[in-house]
């Protein structure tokens, strides 16, 4: 019987037990294509990575929607793990003609400022993804009254002000995006009033479109008219971190390989990117906190225009930037970078439950960190001066917001586990295992067509995911259980009409099988593929010497 089979006659059943068993049982048995591309050879990753680039998606956007932080950062990832694959150079090459586009990008580059009107080596962004502010102005045209909102797609936010009786005006503030408006009726300017704006405002939060107000000290009404509301420019951690980690990980593999750094071509373009990743992270060395337990962390100053200023990021905006704080002290063994790394992996470590799952020890964590704010729950204190957060006066006072990470999100938790692990920081053989479980117990899982999927929250629950491709950004773990590359390419194998490289998830996802099938040859389980080259440790990632 097929290992196809196999998890066909177990759709339906436990995310765990017989699925998991199969997964691990059937491994001899190659994954039956549903299409006739192998998506483990380079000709896949070749046409993917055409059609990838035809699409618009290349290193040329800037980063203000997010675009390189969530495509670009993949595709050069992507390259870094098919040449781990397959040895091959032209792949190092791909990537350092897209790193030299993306430098340009950065803020210093461009000549643009952040929200503190500093022009900076690394990569702001703004809508969706930060607070966005709109400037009120009086009858003389000076600003009087700032309302920010802690929706996302600020930029399709805007405030209509009308005047009242007296010195009374009303605010309808609006979000196209989700269709959300709150009305503030009879505002004052007058903060001795029971309806100064600032404390209605504030009095009536959440509301719809989390709206805080800031006065500017001029104690004159709004002017009447409608003011567009504007995302302001933030770098944000986990951006610097999706964006500087594939190319921390070529300056090791280049410094890591007395071929490439006797070339004066690799070794240059390493030596060019250390000092732009350690630039670009160390504008985030003012966030970095620790508890007094040795658990290292990254912090939103409040007043950052972010949804959750004065608080503790989530797990997985940190680790992405930890990945590249781990590959800095592997190349350069910097006592800071050193420190941080080891901080910030003991924290991962300490967030990690032990759960059981039919007999197998999993580990399990949550979205936000269990020492943050928003994980306990906050209330206002009745005043903004002294509200843990400017911009979220408060957030699920009662019990805090304690769900438990999705599979998406929790793979840059994962793969920041396992390069640890590689580079000797925290974690041990047997705490990648538990992670590796986790996958395999918890979240692989086969439709009632027999389709294979993954399940949405890494304890086992949510629904099963239509759209599961980017499961492969779990496949570091594959080291410690081939079963999570056997699932992978079912995913992509099984799908009925063959997946379209629409983003840089699904690119990834084709280098990641590569390095999986590469990595399960060189295991035994299977003779090795015509591209496979000779020799390496297939449990070192950069094993492969250069070809070309």
């Amino acid at each position: 019987m097929t290992r196809r089979r196999l998890l066909h006659n177990a759709a339906g059943l436990t995310a765990g037990g017989l699925v998991a068993a199969s997964l691990r049982g059937a491994l001899a048995s190659p994954a039956l294509a549903a299409t006739s591309l192998d998506y483990t050879t380079p000709t896949a990753f070749a046409a993917f990575d055409a059609a990838y680039q035809s699409g618009g998606q290349g290193p040329d956007n800037n980063n203000e929607a997010g675009a390189l932080a969530w495509q670009q950062s993949y595709a050069l990832r992507s390259f870094v793990v098919m040449y781990l694959a397959h040895g091959d150079t032209s792949y190092l090459d791909r990537l350092i003609s897209n790193v030299d586009i993306m430098l340009t990008h950065r803020d210093s580059e461009r000549g643009v400022t952040d929200h503190r009107g500093l022009s900076l080596p690394a990569w702001r962004t703004m809508n969706p993804y930060t607070l966005g502010v709109c400037e009120l102005t009086d009858a003389s045209g000076q600003p009087t009254l700032e309302i920010r909102s802690g929706r996302n797609h600020a930029d399709t936010a805007h405030v209509t002000v009308t005047h009242g009786a007296g010195d009374t005006f009303s605010l309808v503030v609006r979000n196209e995006r989700f269709d959300f408006t709150d009305t503030f009726d009879g505002l004052t300017m007058d903060p001795s009033s029971a309806d100064y704006a600032v404390k209605r405002i504030y009095d009536d939060y959440p509301g719809t479109i989390l709206c805080t107000a800031h006065d500017q000290d001029r104690g004159t009404r709004p002017a009447e008219g409608t003011y567009d509301m504007f995302a302001q420019p933030v770098i944000l951690g986990v951006h610097t971190g999706m964006i500087t980690y594939p190319i921390a990980s070529f300056v090791r593999i280049v410094r890591s390989d007395p071929r490439l750094k006797d070339d004066p071509y690799y070794r240059g373009k390493a030596d060019e990117y250390l000092a732009a990743v350690e630039a670009a992270v160390a504008v985030h060395d003012d966030d970095f906190r620790e508890t007094p337990d040795g658990r290292g962390y990254y912090f939103w100053p409040k007043g950052t225009p972010v949804g959750f200023d004065g608080q503790a990021q989530p797990t997985n905006q940190m680790l992405a930037l930890g990945r590249t704080v781990l590959e800095l002290a592997a190349i350069t063994g910097d006592p800071q970078h050193v420190h941080r790394a080891t901080a910030l992996a003991t924290m991962f470590k300490a967030e990690l439950i032990d759960q059981q799952t039919n007999g197998v020890t999993t580990s399990i964590w949550h979205y936000f960190p269990t020492y943050s704010a928003a994980w306990e729950g906050y209330g206002k204190t009745g005043s903004a001066e002294t509200d843990i957060s400017m911009h979220k006066p408060q957030y699920f006072e009662a019990n805090g917001y304690k769900n438990f990470e999705d599979y998406s999100h929790g793979a840059i938790d994962v793969d920041f586990a396992a390069l640890a692990h590689q580079h000797g920081f925290v974690f041990t053989h047997q705490d990648i295992a538990r992670i590796a479980a986790t996958f395999t117990e918890n979240l692989a899982a086969v439709d009632t067509s027999g389709v294979a999927t993954v399940r949405y929250v890494v304890n086992g629950t949510g629904a099963l995911r239509a759209n599961p491709l980017g499961a492969t950004r779990w496949m570091a773990l594959a080291t410690a259980d081939p079963a999570i590359f056997e699932h992978c390419l079912d995913i992509y194998a099984d799908r009925d009409t063959q997946p379209t490289p629409t983003s840089g998830t699904r690119l990834l996802g084709v280098a990641m099988l590569n390095w999986g099938a590469r990595r399960a040859a060189r295991n035994g389980r299977g003779s090795p593929p015509a591209w496979a080259p000779a020799g390496g440790n297939p449990d070192r990632d950069d094993a492969s010497g250069p070809r070309r």
